[in-house]
C-alpha cells in the first residue's frame, strides 16, 4: 500500500488521467465500473509466489488468482470476495498486497459459470447475472478453495475473508456459515438486499448467525448503503453479542477503496487498509 501522501496525490492527478477503454482492458480492468484511473496502484510479485491456479468445484473447475510471500511455510489464508465485476486487476492488486502482509491470499472466480464478467460493458446486462448467483453455491466455491489452499499449505486454522461490495455482503453471509473463520473484514459490504430465490435472505436478517469477529468500513456518503443501516446493523449485531466493529468514514461514498475508479478516497483507503490489518493480527490471522 502507498503512503497517505502518495495516494492523496494519486487521487488529484488523476481525476483528469483515465485510462482509455482499450487499455483498461489490455491492463486487466472491467469496463462495467467507468472510467478506469491511470494512477491506480500497482504492486509487484518482488519476494511472491503468485497466478493464477484452478480449483476443483462439483461441477467443474474455478480458477483462481492467489499470492504468497516465497518459502513461506503454513502462511495463514485469506479470501477476497470480489465486486461484482468479475476477477480483474483491482481484485489481483489487492490479493499481491495481502500477499506482501505475509498471506496465502485467494480471489476465486466464483462468478464462472456465468462468463467472464470482466468483459461486460454495461452494468444493466451484468446486474441480472451476479445476483443469479445462489448463496449455496457461493458457499461450496469458497470452502473448495480454502480446501485448495490448505492443500497448498496453507494455514487455515488462521483463516480471514475480506470483501468489496457485493464481495462484503459475502463476507458477512460467509461469517455465518464457516464457523472456522477466524476474523473477517467487509468493506461497503450490502446489508439489506431485497430477498430473491438466490439470496433469500440478506447479511441484516443473518446477523444474528454471525460467527466470527467482522469489521465493517463504510462511507458516510453511500447512496447505495446509508449510515442508517450500519446503524442498524451495527444495533443487532451488538444486542446479539456478536464482535464486530464499524468504521463510517466522513467523505466517503460506495468504492472509496477502489483506486482504479473515480469513487476512491485516498485517505480513508489508506485508514480502511490500515484498520484491516490491525483486525487480522488481533484475531490471529496476521502475524
Amino acid at each position: 500500500m502507498r503512503s497517505n501522501t502518495s495516494m492523496q496525490e494519486s487521487e488529484t492527478l488523476s481525476r483528469r488521467d483515465c485510462l482509455t477503454s482499450a487499455a483498461a482492458a489490455a491492463l486487466g480492468y472491467t469496463l462495467a465500473a467507468g472510467p478506469v484511473r491511470a494512477a491506480a496502484i500497482k504492486t509487484g510479485t518482488d519476494g511472491l509466489s503468485a497466478g493464477a491456479a484452478k480449483v476443483k468445484v462439483p461441477d467443474g473447475e474455478m480458477a483462481v488468482y492467489y499470492a504468497k510471500p516465497l518459502g513461506a511455510e503454513k502462511p495463514p489464508v485469506i479470501l477476497v470476495a470480489m465486486e461484482v465485476f468479475g476477477l480483474h486487476e483491482h481484485i489481483k492488486d489487492v490479493t499481491r498486497r495481502l500477499g506482501k502482509l505475509g498471506a496465502f491470499a485467494i480471489a476465486p472466480d466464483y462468478y464462472f459459470r456465468l462468463g467472464d464478467l470482466t468483459q461486460i460493458t454495461e452494468p444493466s446486462q451484468l446486474m441480472p447475472l451476479v445476483n443469479s448467483k445462489p448463496d449455496h453455491e457461493l458457499f461450496s466455491d469458497l470452502d473448495a478453495t480454502v480446501d485448495w489452499a490448505k492443500s497448498q499449505g496453507g494455514d487455515t486454522d488462521r483463516l480471514g475473508i475480506i470483501g468489496f461490495c457485493r464481495g462484503g455482503r459475502t463476507v458477512w453471509l460467509y461469517a455465518t456459515h464457516n464457523s472456522s473463520l477466524k476474523a473477517g473484514v467487509a468493506f461497503y459490504g450490502s446489508l439489506m438486499d431485497p430477498p430473491s430465490a438466490a439470496m433469500p435472505e440478506n447479511a441484516f436478517e443473518l446477523a444474528t448467525e454471525v460467527k466470527a469477529p467482522v469489521l465493517g468500513l463504510y462511507g458516510a456518503e453511500d447512496a447505495s448503503i446509508t449510515p442508517d443501516q450500519v446503524e442498524a446493523m451495527k444495533e443487532k449485531l451488538r444486542a446479539a453479542g456478536k464482535t464486530v466493529k464499524f468504521k463510517i468514514y466522513p467523505g466517503a461514498g460506495h468504492g472509496f477503496f477502489a483506486d482504479y475508479r473515480q469513487s476512491f478516497r485516498a485517505e480513508a483507503a489508506q485508514d480502511a487498509w490500515l484498520s484491516m490489518q490491525a483486525w487480522f493480527k488481533k484475531y490471529k490471522v496476521l502475524d
